[in-house]
């Protein structure tokens, strides 16, 4: 049985293509930067994060995206030599993007924005004369109006140039559930099939299938449809949808997709890559019940920021911004920077570098010196739900006050200590809900520690949080979990970043 979560974190809306024996996976980002990460493996067990799509702001345009906007639901392809990643790039003068490269780690294009794509989620396909084909949900956003998400619509495409070669159809609506949305199309034994999400990305979400004689359709619906969808069970993973079709690794398919697993029946990590098989019925695919499958090793990684190329491996995040525009190792030997150009973890665009959660179970650890600042270590949900730990000096030669802050609309809680230490160790830890005496719903979420370890080893407990309140049921529901470094005053000093992840990944 494969792991599931196939790819744990924050990393929705997959997609996944198998190219000479090896896989690739790309999924989506919304506001941080470097957008779209990329996965390889090759034996469908074990993926690495080899790169992102958009490395450059300018590649995204994400500089004034809202949280919960920007990067969504990206479709990867290969053909005639070339890796294709299209998605559609919300609050964005972007638009609907084609990135294009030779490897898929990377570097990719600048992008072609594709003009009249009016939606999100497109897919990309091509015909067999090779004309490329952009198939997408018609997401119609309005101050003054309800959204317009109620059907899929598809045109041809010149992907040089960027313009639609005719008017977009309709090609499907769908089974009648909300918000049809993520197509994928393909081609097998004479058919073009078309997958789509449909219920909303909530509990409500499906997979549903048509099939139809060519790529422009018409397409009829599967018997059956949905054919997955987990609304009002008590599966260990729900919220399936939003599915790839791919040949797994016994040669026989699989659906790519995403889901969630739950903490005290609340969902702290967001949506990430789920797989199930697929067998196939009468000529339609018959995918298996999502089974969740936790890695059963531990993960440990270790950032000495002495290294001044710490910054470079891919997995990095900032709001809007590179990890390279907020953090710098050159400017303090042995220690990463951040400057507080913009502000803490509370503001739109926070001077915040960190990394995804992919384990129930977690600790983040990192040593800072406060003596040009006041900042430290923080989890983000978006900027109205963050939890922190704060370091700033009392005075000079006075010692290290260190602040515990759980921060939700309308309350801000804090507890503070102080250390007589320069530096200061700060620890973030998550664990499982406490036994809820049968009743899965009454036990609350996962538990969030805050720590102090001052310079002599001593721990100071500041804070235990109900993890609840920092999940997608309470908090956003697009994204998970980020953990790392940020500055709210002048300059502080990191020295290094730990992460440790065990029991259920």
């Amino acid at each position: 049985m494969l792991p599931n979560p196939l790819i744990p974190g924050f990393n929705p809306d997959p997609s996944c293509i198998l190219v000479d024996g090896v896989y690739y996976a790309v999924t989506s980002s919304f506001e941080y930067l470097p957008a779209l990460p990329v996965y390889r493996s090759t034996d469908f067990v074990t993926w690495e994060h080899i790169g992102n799509v958009a490395t450059r702001e300018a590649q995204a345009g994400l500089a004034e995206a809202p949280s919960g906007a920007g990067v969504w639901a990206p479709t990867l392809r290969h053909h005639d030599g070339r890796f294709h990643v299209i998605v559609t790039i919300t609050s964005s003068s972007r638009g609907c993007v084609v990135f294009t490269a030779d490897d898929p780690a990377g570097p990719w294009s600048d992008g072609v924005s594709i003009d009249g794509v009016v939606g999100i989620d497109p897919d990309l396909a091509w015909d067999e004369d090779g004309t490329a084909y952009v198939t997408y949900s018609n997401l119609q956003m309005s101050d003054t109006e309800p959204w317009v998400h109620d059907r899929i619509l598809q045109a041809r495409v010149d992907l040089g140039t960027g313009k639609l070669l005719e008017a977009p159809r309709s090609l499907w609506s769908g089974t009648g559930l909300i918000a049809p949305e993520g197509p994928h199309l393909y081609r097998r034994d004479g058919h073009w099939y078309l997958v789509i999400a449909e219920g909303g990305t909530g509990h409500g979400h499906a997979v549903s299938v048509a099939r139809g004689p060519s790529v422009e359709g018409p397409f009829e619906g599967a018997p059956g449809n949905p054919l997955l969808r987990v609304a009002g069970t008590n599966g260990l993973v729900q919220r399936t949808g939003h599915a790839d079709l791919v040949r797994g690794p016994d040669g026989r398919d699989v659906l790519v997709l995403l889901g969630t697993r739950t903490a005290g029946g609340f969902t702290p990590l967001g949506r990430e890559t789920f797989v199930t098989p697929v067998e196939w019925a009468d000529g339609w695919p018959q995918p298996a019940p999502v089974e969740l499958n936790p890695r059963p090793e531990s993960l440990d990684e270790h950032f000495d920021f002495a290294d001044a190329d710490a910054l470079a491996d891919p997995g990095w995040l900032a709001v809007g911004r590179t990890p390279a525009e907020v953090a710098t190792a050159d400017e303090r030997p042995g220690h990463l920077t951040i400057r507080a150009a913009h502000g803490g973890l509370e503001t739109f665009r926070p001077d915040f570098v960190g990394r995804r959660q992919r384990h129930l179970k977690s600790r983040f650890e990192t040593r800072i010196d406060p003596s040009d600042g006041r900042g430290g270590l923080g989890l983000r949900h978006d900027e109205r739900f963050t939890v922190a730990l704060v370091a700033e000096r009392v005075s000079p030669g006075g010692g290290t006050r260190v602040t515990a802050r759980a921060t939700m609309p309308s309350i801000d809680r804090s507890w503070s200590v102080e250390v007589e230490s320069d530096e200061v160790v700060l620890r973030i830890e998550t664990d499982f809900p406490p036994p809820s005496g049968g009743t899965p719903w009454a036990g609350g979420g996962d538990r969030i520690l805050l720590v102090a370890v001052d310079d002599a080893g001593t721990e100071t407990r500041l804070a235990e949080l109900d993890g609840r309140f920092w999940s997608v049921e309470a908090a956003v529901p697009f994204t998970g979990r980020v953990t790392g470094m940020f500055a709210e005053t002048g300059t502080v000093h990191f020295s290094d970043f730990r992460y440790h992840g065990e029991g259920g990944s």
